[in-house]
């Protein structure tokens, strides 16, 4: 008999991988002046700005923030079409503004709404949202840092300030070769600084290029997954942390396991087990399926759950 024994087991078997991941904001945005001005007014670090708020301000006129999935890029007036017109008059009907009808085709009716805008936001009634007035967002943002001053001049293109989104959410880099483990969706186990894990989800994942670390040092191809954890305690007193993301690679539902050092290496080839039965030792041949967390997914002829083989000491 062998010097030891165990049983087969039926179980889920997880294929996982543990990577760096860290607890922020997700990605940051730079917010650009698009007129020339002195800005007059900004935002606190930290602060959060939401829909019809001034996200800064430009010779005492706001930058308005508004949402919508198209960054502003052009003035909007009679006429135009498009999708920022779109977004334009959903904002407008959500801060309580009507007689338009939400659509991409910018109308008088539009041009009246937009004028009242504007009186209420102690803006020139001209009827037209000009470049730089506006800023689009997917939602409403949190200010991450400040790259100006009160009072500085400010020029287009020039770096105003950073935001980001108002969730906490982790960042991870992984290889390319493990992008089948981070899909849109997956859910991962994330174990937090204080050692306490939370369920996260796979929200976005983005194939970047990081720069090599030599100076001849080829660029890298990497994949970036974000991951939400909701609204998880643990994470509401973290602004930035480490954390640990484990990903689940292969999953195996329902299958016999037995640990990996149970299996022999047979004569005529391939991997057995030493099943004990009334006494006596003999050896069958199983076929091997997943192997995780030091356990190997089985299958054969005689092999059942609570199958007792042999195991070395």
């Amino acid at each position: 008999l062998p010097p030891a024994t165990t049983t087969v087991t039926r179980q889920t078997l997880n294929d996982t991988r543990e990577a760096d991941g860290e607890l922020g904001y997700g990605p940051v945005t730079s917010a650009v002046a698009r007129q020339a001005g002195t800005i007059t007014w900004l935002p606190d670090s930290g602060a959060t700005i939401t829909r019809g708020k001034s996200l800064y301000r430009l010779d005492n006129k706001p930058v308005v923030l508004l949402y919508g999935d198209v960054p502003a890029y052009r003035d909007l007036k009679i006429g135009m079409k498009g999708k920022d017109v779109e977004n334009l008059e959903r904002n407008l009907s959500e801060l309580g503004y009507s007689g338009f009808t939400v659509d991409e085709e910018y109308t008088y009716a539009t041009y009246v709404a937009v004028r009242e805008w504007q009186e209420d936001r102690g803006l020139d009634e001209t009827g037209v949202v000009e470049l730089g007035r506006v800023v689009f967002t997917p939602g409403k943002v949190r200010v991450e840092s400040l790259e100006a001053e009160k009072g500085q001049p400010a020029q287009p293109g020039q770096r105003v300030l950073t935001y980001t989104g108002t969730s906490k959410v982790i960042t991870v880099q992984l290889e390319a070769k493990d992008q089948s483990m981070a899909k849109k969706g997956a859910v991962v186990e994330v174990t937090l600084p204080d050692g306490k894990g939370v369920k996260g989800k796979v929200t976005e994942v983005a194939t970047i290029v990081v720069p090599g670390d030599g100076q001849n040092a080829e660029p890298e191809t990497r994949v970036e997954a974000l991951v939400s954890i909701g609204t998880a305690k643990s994470a509401r007193r973290l602004d930035k942390a480490s954390v640990d993301v484990t990903f689940t690679a292969s999953q195996r539902k329902d299958v016999l396991t037995v640990p990996v050092a149970a299996l022999v290496a047979l004569r005529e080839g391939g991997f057995g087990l030493e099943v004990i039965k009334g006494g006596k030792s003999g050896y069958i041949a199983v076929k091997t399926g997943l192997f995780a967390g030091g356990r190997v997914e089985v299958s054969g002829d005689g092999l059942s759950e609570g199958t007792i083989v042999g195991m070395p000491k």
